[in-house]
């Protein structure tokens, strides 16, 4: 293909753009995993990551894997076959995590959703206080199903079971929340996260992390599934001395520090929850200003990551998303399953500004229009319109 000239925008949900820095960061020399200079690197960024989840008394592991290993090791670390569990049906990953589970020997019951809503606290309550036995051992949901753009409120599914007074294990996908979705791991009582760095981190894939309440360690102590590559105690072990009980993804762990460093002791995370939802909101906007719908239903459940955009009838989303690419080398996100051809996705996460966002809803607004779809050219001006409001409200924090 020829070269074209500047660069690439990269809008889907992740992965995401790595900074430059980051990318410097990972092209530092290799070192030895066994010597003491990684022994500070591998305590650094464990230490770091527990800031992240806001879990200052969970246990934090990393693998080298994507985040489906990380789905995995929060499973097999903490049951046994036949096992049943309770999973949400909130979109196309959460029917992944399901598809695993079952693969793995659980006992699946899949609560349905539209996939336009997160899932129901109320239900996921009602289920439990059902479950006179306690046959239900854990509970299992996606915080920001990439494949929508709706979150689920954790906060309030914890409050229902707790009401429902069940002891099972609650887990939660925050693969493409973590640092960009405001997320607290202790406070609200999650016993299992898991997480990917190709979003929120602001680095390539290839690392996943699990962290891990007391009573998930206690669980994994009579857990019965089998496990050896994800096994926490040997990780857990290792991790206290910063180190691992395999060969880890040195050079990533490099990159992880630095994007470490620039989420939390740079610009600080209420201030990068701050710009995510500023961007989502914004999108929005201009998402109503072009006529078209946003595909989530509920303003609770809006996500601050991407903003999935449902096309009116008779209009093909991904050929859409072609003439976007060709015209103006911008990629958006594919809708997923049995939302192919439906919508698109555009992501807003990770190392993101005002200006970046602005050019690509532009591309969007342009390439509607040379694809037919029958829009509003008000998108651009109504997000404008909105960001410009923020900056004059708060023009110390925009120019910081």
């Amino acid at each position: 293909m020829p070269r074209r000239a500047g660069r690439h925008f990269l809008q889907i949900p992740g992965p995401t753009n790595v900074p430059d820095r980051v990318l410097r960061a990972i092209d530092f020399p290799t070192v030895d995993h066994r010597g003491p200079e990684f022994a500070t690197l591998g305590k650094e960024v464990l230490a770091n990551l527990k800031r992240v989840f806001k879990s200052p008394k969970g246990e934090v592991v990393i693998y080298p894997a994507s985040g489906t290993g990380a789905w995995e090791a929060a499973l097999v670390n903490t049951l046994s076959p036949g096992d049943r569990v309770l999973m949400v049906e909130t979109g196309h990953f959460a029917t992944l995590w399901q598809k695993m589970a079952a693969k793995l020997g659980l006992d699946v019951e899949f609560l349905p959703g539209d996939w336009r809503h997160g899932a129901d606290p109320d239900a996921i309550e009602k289920r439990l206080r059902a479950d006179g036995e306690k046959r239900l051992k854990a509970v299992c949901v996606v915080h920001n199903e990439t494949s929508t753009g709706v979150v689920s409120r954790i906060s309030d599914i914890r409050k229902g079971i707790d009401a429902a007074k069940h002891p099972a294990l609650f887990m939660v996908d925050t693969i493409s929340s973590l640092a960009s979705i405001d997320y607290r791991h202790d406070e609200w009582g999650v016993d299992v996260t898991v997480a990917g760095s190709q979003k929120g981190l602001m680095l390539p894939p290839g690392l996943s992390f699990n962290c891990i309440s007391s009573r998930a360690l206690q669980a994994s102590k009579t857990a019965r599934l089998p496990r050896s590559y994800w096994a926490w105690d040997e990780m857990i072990a290792n991790g206290k001395g910063g180190y691992f009980p395999y060969t880890p993804a040195t050079n990533l762990l490099y990159g992880l520090r630095e994007a470490l460093k620039m989420l939390l002791d740079e610009e600080g995370l209420d201030a990068v929850f701050a710009r995510h939802q500023r961007h989502a909101e914004a999108t929005r906007r201009a998402v109503r200003g072009w006529g078209l719908e946003v595909f989530a239903l509920d303003p609770r459940e809006y996500s601050a990551s991407l903003t999935g955009v449902l096309m009116p009838a008779g209009h093909d989303a991904d050929r859409v998303r072609k003439v976007i690419l060709d015209a103006f080398d911008l990629s958006l996100g594919t809708g997923l399953t049995k939302l192919g051809g439906k919508m698109f996705r555009i992501g807003h996460l990770g190392d993101f500004n005002d200006l970046m966002l602005m050019g690509t809803l532009a591309g969007v607004e342009m390439g509607l229009a040379l694809a037919g779809v029958p829009v509003k050219k008000e998108g651009v001006g109504a997000a404008l319109d909105y960001l410009a409001g923020c900056a004059k409200a708060a023009p110390a924090r925009q120019a910081a």
